[in-house]
């Protein structure tokens, strides 16, 4: 994600934070924004993770596999 969406985002967080607050079309900027950002987030994690090996004892690696289903969070 490119540096200066990174930026808006904060300076729109800054804002929303402030008495003066967003307006309707800040705030629709701002959830896009938050959107593309986490989409990024989890694109490049996901990369790493296909290209991550685990190495046993003996020197093997294997790539490493997905589970079958979604972590559920407590």
């Amino acid at each position: 994600m490119e540096r200066h969406k990174i930026e808006r985002i904060n300076e729109l967080a800054r804002k929303a934070k402030t008495a003066q607050g967003l307006t309707d079309a800040e705030t629709a900027e701002r959830a896009a924004l938050r959107r593309e950002y986490i989409d990024a987030v989890t694109g490049n994690l996901k990369a790493q993770l296909d290209n991550t090996y685990l190495v046993d004892e003996a020197g093997n690696k294997r790539k490493l596999t997905p589970r079958g289903g979604k972590r559920e969070t407590t």
